[in-house]
């Protein structure tokens, strides 16, 4: 590890940090626009957890976090929408670390599953997931091109 790891709830003041992880990431991310993205996440706090890891002061990864109260045969649930560590730091626990977190934190409010949904060919993102425990759900993902 480079430093110490401090997680904490993310603000809308990390915006531009999480913006230029998803850049570092990949190529198409380039057009999110995570200042909308983040205070969407900070005005509406009822239920949702998203945090960032620190490093010496630096933003080095964040996960996006919701909690879901029914839908498709579910009771309440928490969903892990987004997830990232700046190339620098991977392989050091930080995504490991955010994701104990939040789980943590849901299980402290009762939520009984957290579901993600990953592409089937990302098999960094998949091996990560089953790292935490994640197994297959119930659940096929659909979409539809508009």
């Amino acid at each position: 590890m480079k430093g110490t790891v401090d997680i904490r709830e993310i603000t809308l003041n990390d915006a531009e940090a999480i913006q230029n992880i998803r850049e570092a990431i990949t190529a198409d991310d380039a057009d999110i626009d995570s200042e909308k993205l983040i205070g969407q996440q900070v005005r509406d706090d009822h239920g949702k957890a998203s945090l960032v890891a620190e490093v010496n002061g630096n933003v080095a990864g964040y996960m996006i976090s919701t909690t879901l109260y029914a839908g498709f045969g579910i009771k309440k649930s928490a969903w892990i929408m987004a997830i990232g560590v700046h190339p620098d730091y991977m392989g050091q626990g930080i995504g490991l670390a955010l994701a104990r977190k939040i789980c943590e934190i849901y299980k402290n409010r009762g939520v009984e599953h957290i579901y993600s949904s990953v592409r089937w060919d990302s098999t960094d993102v998949l091996s990560f997931f089953k790292k935490l425990g994640f197994e297959r759900s119930e659940f096929i993902n659909l979409k539809k091109k508009l």
